[in-house]
């Protein structure tokens, strides 16, 4: 049952990355490479996009 329940939460974290990662003022090409990271490498993408990724909108 706890799998599942953070399974759940990792979902929800990606989607709300990659949601983050289109709002964000970075180029098409950043967007795409950002989001396919964070959608290839789960644990290691997200933090990597959380450390270093785009922020903000433009």
């Amino acid at each position: 049952m706890l799998e599942g329940l953070l399974g759940i939460i990792h979902l929800v974290i990606v989607v709300w990355a990659v949601l983050s990662i289109i709002k964000s003022g970075a180029s098409t090409g950043g967007k795409i490479l950002w989001s396919l990271l964070v959608l290839i490498l789960p644990l290691v993408g997200l933090i990597i996009w959380f450390l270093a990724g785009p922020k903000g909108n433009a």
